[in-house]
């Protein structure tokens, strides 16, 4: 085939010559889509947390985490291209990786950046017809969950995601744009990232719904719900699976089940 070009998320143009069939993905929520979308047999690289599905990491190379990499081990897999994320993987990884081979960089806050992603790795691995119907797929999920929201009041939250110290999921994330699609109000939304607060700061917002401690990057449990019990004035604390709210990629189909059932039992 003749060679093409595709830009990342960053603006940064690649040129192929022909289709990558080396990749290796620092990116666990992205591997789950490349896998959907058929590419496992050309997955040669994952981290450590690339969880999903739960087989793979017994037949491929783990060449570190999201943070730290191997780069000798991913260097030896000769890789023909290198899936990352700019909230995942810093861009001192990016850049050192871009002298082994080409490195396509992702950047996820939206429902929409979602669908341009799938869409993208459709293009850059001819597997369009694959991305068409996840996309389709999708759509329609989508669509169905908004219906089953149509009659549900907005509720406040705040997002819990680490402990020592407490940070919460502010604004500018793919966490609070699902808690968005779910018509949650953020109460940090006002704060960009992921801020730290002090618990004292809970017992300011008065209106507060729900309070959602994440099963990760944190691994919140129940002795973290009665910790906090004391710094909360009415709202409800309640565990909640991180992989659902913050995996971008073919994982947000479950998660829209997921949300479905958790919004019929609040």
């Amino acid at each position: 085939m003749e060679k093409y070009s595709l830009i990342d998320d960053l603006g940064t143009e690649h040129v192929f010559e022909k289709v990558p069939q080396r990749i290796i993905s620092l990116v666990p929520s992205q591997t789950e889509l490349l896998v959907d979308l058929g590419l496992e047999t050309k997955l040669v690289g994952i981290t450590k947390f690339c969880v999903h599905p739960v087989d793979l990491r017994k037949t491929k190379t783990i060449v570190g985490g999201a943070k730290k990499v191997d780069y000798e081990k991913i260097k030896a897999l000769v890789p023909d291209i290198i899936i990352c994320n700019k909230e995942e993987n810093t861009l001192e990884i990016v850049e050192n990786l871009r002298t082994l081979c080409p490195v396509w960089v992702t950047d996820i806050l939206t429902v929409e950046d979602n669908f341009k992603m799938i869409n993208d790795f459709g293009q850059l691995f001819v597997c369009t017809n694959q991305a068409q119907i996840w996309n389709s797929k999708l759509t329609v999920a989508l669509n169905n969950f908004k219906q089953l929201l149509r009659e549900k009041a907005t509720k406040k939250v705040a997002y819990f995601i680490w402990k020592n110290p407490y940070m919460v999921a502010g604004a500018d994330n793919f966490i609070n744009e699902l808690l968005q699609v779910n018509r949650f109000e953020n109460v940090f939304a006002n704060q960009s990232r992921y801020p730290e607060i002090n618990l004292d700061k809970i017992k300011e917002k008065k209106d507060l719904d729900f309070i959602f401690l994440s099963s990760e990057p944190y691994p919140f449990k129940e002795k973290d719900v009665l910790e906090m019990i004391p710094f909360v004035l009415s709202a409800k604390i309640i565990l909640v699976d991180g992989e659902m709210f913050s995996w971008h990629g073919s994982r947000l189909l479950k998660a829209l089940d997921y949300f479905a059932a958790l919004r019929q039992n609040l």
